[in-house]
């Protein structure tokens, strides 16, 4: 993990921790969140169901809605980094074609 995370991206990488059946301090520490950060996610995970905590053993389980926001969202973010790479050619492609009508 490096830079600026989205939302989504953040997502993920909670639920990701979360498939290991964590106490919170390792989710934040693992998903790389401060404690204010994750007490809002946490929150908001829990009331869309796609985490539940599990009182008896105090840690956080990934529900099947959960694993399929996770599956969802790896899927997605593998296309989308073959998109950026196309995009990322074609811009070139573009470049190379204004410096040649501009020479």
């Amino acid at each position: 993990m490096g830079g600026y995370r989205d939302r989504l991206e953040i997502i993920a990488d909670i639920l990701s921790v979360v498939s290991l059946k964590p106490k919170k301090t390792q989710i934040m520490y693992q998903a790389n969140l401060s404690f204010r950060v994750l007490q809002k996610y946490l929150a908001r995970m829990s009331d869309s169901s796609l985490i539940c905590f599990e009182a008896e053993n105090r840690c956080y389980i990934l529900t099947a809605k959960g694993k399929v926001f996770l599956e969802t969202y790896r899927e997605y973010s593998k296309r989308n980094r073959k998109a950026e790479k196309i995009f990322s050619e074609v811009n070139l492609k573009k470049e190379t074609l204004e410096k040649l009508f501009n020479q």
